[in-house]
């Protein structure tokens, strides 16, 4: 690809703008008319006139704004405000994490350390509000996890179940989206880094190293655990990286 050809010119430079502004306008209009989620937006002819532009250059703009789980349009019945949507965020994220290890792995190292800080700079607050029923749930899971392992059988969404209890006393939503996106993510890069066989044993009995910290309520200690976790991945990031 020549070096014109990778050039955006000002005139398609300058729609962008014009459309991101456009798409940010609307989203100031829904928060100023107070419409909250699962509520109606104004039709496109309506949007048209009060925001001074023609149908097809709203038109466009509500395209992105679904696309980014701000709206959402339901065909013959109109436009909504969306509930929360996490997939375009998971997409991207996860997009943008393998395509790094097609070089050196930066942007999906990135990811890790996010997630990482996330959760080993967090468990000593959950673990302040850690009661019997949560360390019962999590014990409940954690078992699941050492079955299924001695049985060979590989438990991605018991390891996803056992994270989210693991902050469940926090009881915020954003947060175990946002774990969800993350741990999302972080399966696509591992999957994508091909790294063979798991040992499930030895990956249950990090869990279950990481359970008994928090039913000690040992917070350093888990906090370390948690921080280990993710070595493997990280130096497989690494290996990337050398090549």
């Amino acid at each position: 690809m020549s070096m014109e050809s990778r050039v955006v010119s000002p005139a398609r430079f300058s729609a962008q703008i014009r459309s991101h502004a456009l798409q940010t306008r609307i989203m100031d209009l829904i928060l100023e008319q107070g419409l909250d989620v699962g509520d109606a937006l104004p039709t496109e002819s309506e949007l048209s006139a009060v925001l001074g532009v023609g149908r097809n250059t709203v038109r466009e703009s509500l395209k992105v704004l679904q696309a980014l789980g701000v709206i959402e349009i339901r065909h013959g019945f109109g436009m909504f405000v969306a509930p929360n949507n996490f997939s375009a965020l998971t997409d991207g994220l996860a997009f943008r994490g393998r395509l790094s290890l097609r070089h050196r792995g930066e942007e999906a190292m990135e990811l890790i350390d996010v997630r990482q800080a996330l959760e080993s700079g967090l468990i000593g607050s959950a673990i302040d509000l850690m009661t019997d029923e949560h360390l019962s749930e999590l014990r409940s899971t954690l078992e699941q996890m050492e079955a299924a392992a001695a049985a060979g059988q590989a438990f991605p969404e018991l390891d996803a179940e056992f994270h989210r209890g693991l902050y469940a006393p926090l009881n915020n939503e954003l947060l175990i989206n946002l774990m969800d996106v993350f741990w999302k993510v972080y399966r696509q890069i591992h999957q994508a880094l091909g790294s063979g066989p798991v040992n499930l044993p030895e990956l249950a009995s990090d869990h279950r190293e990481i359970y008994e910290a928090v039913a000690d309520k040992n917070k350093t200690l888990a906090s370390e655990r948690l921080q280990r976790h993710f070595d493997g991945i990280r130096q497989k990031l690494k290996d990337v990286a050398a090549r």
